[in-house]
Parts: C-alpha cells; sequence; structure tokens
C-alpha cells in the first residue's frame, strides 16, 4: 500500500510539475517530509532520483535535435558538477530545521516566479520551468528562431554555475532557477538555448549529488523508485495535459498551496 502511495505522489508530483512548469522535487519533498515522516536529508535524496529520471530522456531529445549548445553545457557542468557534489556533501553537516528553511524559501521564491509568470517574466518563468528538469522548453530552435550569438563573462558564468550546482545537491532541485538567467542575462546566449542546455546539465548535475547520497545512505531504493518511475509518468501525462487543460486558474490555487506548504516547512523548521 505505501509503495502505491509513493508512486501516487511522483505521479501527482511529474503531473503538476509539468502542467504548472514546477519542478517535481517541490512538490516530492514536502510530501514526503509532511505526510511519509522521511527525514528531509532522506527526502531531498529520492528528489535528486527524481530529477535525474525527468531530465534524462528530455536532454536525449534535445541533444538529438542540436537544440543545446553542448560547448558551453559542458563547460559549465564542470562547475555545477564541482558544486552538486559539494552541496550534497554540505548536506550532512546541516541541520534538519536548517534544510526545512532553506526549502521553505525555495518554496517561497517559486511561489512568486509563478505569480511573475503570471505578469508576462519570460526570464522568470523559463527558470521555474526547468527548476527541477520538467519542462520541455527551446522549441523550434532549428527552425530558424535563434540567431547566431557570442557567449560573454564566461568566467563570472561559470562561477554562478557552481551556486547554481550548490543549489542542486543541497535542496535535490535542478538549479534552472540560477543557471537559466545567468546564461540569458549574464552571457549573452538565447532563451530557448539557455533553457534547453539547463536540461541538458540537470542530470548529469543530479546524477553527480545523486551518488553522494547513494554513499551515505540517504536514498532508500523501494522509497525512490517508486516515486521516481511515477514523477517520470506523471511527467509525460503533465506535458500531454498543458496542451489541453488551461493550467492559468491551476497556476493561481496551485501558489496559494505553495504557500501553505511554505509555511509548514518553516514552521517545522523553527520548530514549533
Amino acid at each position: 500500500m505505501t509503495v502505491l502511495l509513493l508512486f501516487l505522489t511522483g505521479i501527482l508530483a511529474g503531473s503538476f510539475g509539468a502542467l504548472l512548469g514546477l519542478g517535481g522535487g517541490l512538490i516530492v519533498v514536502p510530501v514526503l517530509t509532511m505526510l511519509f515522516h522521511l527525514p528531509i536529508h532522506t527526502a531531498i535524496g529520492v528528489s535528486v532520483v527524481g530529477v535525474i529520471a525527468t531530465s534524462t530522456g528530455a536532454a536525449l531529445v534535445h541533444v538529438r535535435r542540436g537544440q543545446a549548445d553542448l560547448r558551453l553545457g559542458m563547460l559549465l557542468e564542470l562547475a555545477t558538477t564541482v558544486g552538486a557534489v559539494t552541496g550534497a556533501v554540505m548536506v550532512e553537516f546541516i541541520s534538519a530545521r536548517v534544510l526545512y528553511l532553506l526549502f521553505a524559501a525555495m518554496l517561497l521564491y517559486n511561489a512568486y516566479s509563478m505569480y511573475r509568470r503570471g505578469e508576462g517574466s519570460e526570464v522568470a518563468a523559463a527558470g521555474l520551468n526547468q527548476a527541477n528538469g520538467t519542462g520541455s522548453g527551446g522549441n523550434d530552435i532549428n527552425k530558424g528562431g535563434v540567431d547566431s550569438y557570442t557567449v560573454r563573462n564566461i568566467p563570472q558564468g561559470f562561477s554562478l554555475a557552481s551556486v547554481a550546482g550548490i543549489l542542486s545537491g543541497l535542496l535535490g532541485v535542478g538549479g534552472g532557477i540560477i543557471k537559466i538567467p545567468v546564461m540569458y542575462l549574464l552571457m549573452g546566449v538565447p532563451l530557448k538555448v539557455a533553457t534547453v542546455t539547463s536540461n541538458f546539465m540537470i542530470g548529469i548535475t543530479a546524477a553527480a549529488s545523486g551518488f553522494v547520497y547513494f554513499m551515505n545512505g540517504r536514498i532508500v531504493p523501494p522509497v525512490a523508485v517508486p516515486v521516481a518511475l511515477g514523477i517520470f509518468i506523471g511527467a509525460v501525462v503533465g506535458a500531454w495535459a498543458n496542451t489541453v487543460v488551461p493550467a492559468k486558474s491551476l497556476k493561481r490555487i496551485f501558489v496559494f498551496v505553495i504557500l501553505y506548504v511554505a509555511v509548514q516547512m518553516i514552521v517545522k523548521g523553527a520548530g514549533v
């Protein structure tokens, strides 16, 4: 029965993530900690597995279509991988209370990003959509929609990519919220290319931190496997439903849901 509930949790996280542009981990971690009473360190490890499962397939499609900037992605991946491993190691030295508060801050930022997306913020929308590897991004790049470009500010972008990696390893999210604006606003990469390149990087980043979580015993297969399978299936369903289901009202409702969950995480972090 528990396995079925975990599988359904994954489907819910994956489908809503794809439908609303949320990362699945932003749903999985609170559910596993609040309803299944898993330690937050373990819940984050499970979320990392979900990131790998949802981003790998999409990344393969985008790479095959030539939609990602592979040279830039592999360069920045050096920084994000080191950052992800660093974040995963840091988790072991950070108390559960602090992690609850950090995750609550991430939820609040995503609620704000969803609100801004309703106001038409393109960069916030893309960053949120790729935050945990559930977005599809990068459409029509090979159809003349993107002009040639020159990557600039590489040292600064490299440094900030390491910050995105730390965030990914620390909280079990994809880090696209940082990587996409950095590539788009700082490095001069077209938004579509930045989005797809970020998605290409997410799976590798999560695999690096996932190895550390596994070695530390934070990835429990009986929990991680049904959740990851559910997220993968849910992401496919949500991506399809996104074309036929009007999500505007769902986004507004979900903002309040995220805010409620963020408050609960703050309460847990404060030990109230």
